[in-house]
């Protein structure tokens, strides 16, 4: 375990959501929690360059993982915002009478629905928030380490 790892209090902070539930397994041998299913490291061959390295990391297992990960949620949260933004506003443009409803006192059914778009803007912000912390933030920030340590001493 790294003594600089900003990661290295996550069973004490996190214990419940990362143990379990959120896919985190065993302990790896260095005392840490290791992903389910988290591809191998990347070893490039030494004498690249910094540049080679990149290429390489970018092309390994583990950050295709990382990027499937962020795919998997952010391609589905996006479509789902969008059509329900544009039904909002196609149901305002066709169908005004029914946005111009009372829902309670001065209340209409356009204010709701438009508060709705800052509520679902809030929760889908929360929700990607807690995707990247339980999905990603960990196999980024090992590719990161695994990177800078291939990179050192490469004169960039």
């Amino acid at each position: 375990m790294r003594l600089d790892d900003p990661w290295d209090d996550a069973p004490a902070s996190g214990w419940g959501e990362l143990h379990g539930a959120s896919g985190w397994g065993e302990l790896d041998g260095a005392g840490s929690f290791a992903a389910a299913g988290h591809p191998g490291p990347v070893h490039p061959q030494r004498g690249h360059s910094a540049a080679g390295i990149y290429l390489e990391v970018q092309r390994s297992e583990a950050f295709q993982e990382v990027r499937r990960r962020y795919r998997r949620f952010v391609v589905p949260a996006t479509l789902a915002f969008l059509v329900w933004y544009l039904a909002y506003v196609v149901v305002a443009i066709t169908a005004p009478g029914l946005m111009a409803r009372p829902v309670a006192g001065a209340v209409n059914v356009a204010m709701v629905a438009g508060l709705g778009q800052f509520l679902t803007t809030f929760l889908l912000t929360g929700a990607y928030a807690r995707h990247a912390r339980l999905r990603r933030d960990r196999a980024a920030l090992d590719l990161r380490w695994e990177t800078q340590e291939m990179t050192r001493g490469i004169g960039c």
